[in-house]
């Protein structure tokens, strides 16, 4: 199986959100374990960049990334892509993004806190919460 990691989870992680923090590690702990089944979109690179270098510094968030392309590739990224993202019926154009780069990297599952706002994605989403009852947990 391979998914498409969404920036928030990754933020969650990053930033230690206390809320959000436990479900998120599960899910980036999996991608660790499963070498070649996660991927993260272009778009996220920069968002979690920008993100961190303000919460943290430049230092912490270059840090992060090439950390974070240990266990993730990178998706995405091509006019063709952005074409599809205008296609579909999404009303947030970065989640459409996010749903071109995951079919473009043969994604099955968007992990997402934001699954809500994946309803007319031709990929299926899902929270960190939910992947773990239906993927980690026996």
């Amino acid at each position: 199986m391979k998914i498409l990691v969404d920036a928030n989870v990754l933020l969650d992680v990053a930033l230690d959100r206390p809320d959000f923090v436990t479900d998120s590690k599960q899910v980036v702990a999996w991608c660790q374990a499963s070498a070649g089944s996660a991927v993260i979109a272009w778009p996220t690179v920069s968002n979690i960049y920008y993100v961190l270098r303000g919460a943290r510094n430049d230092t912490i968030a270059r840090r992060f990334i090439s950390d974070m392309l240990q266990f993730a590739g990178v998706a995405g990224g091509h006019t063709e892509g952005v074409r599809q993202a205008l296609a579909l019926t999404m009303s947030d154009f970065e989640d459409a993004l996010q749903v071109v780069a995951a079919m473009s990297a043969h994604a099955e599952w968007i992990v997402t806190r934001n699954a809500g706002d994946y309803r007319n994605s031709p990929l299926p989403a899902v929270a960190p919460k939910d992947f773990i009852k239906r993927f980690l947990k026996t």
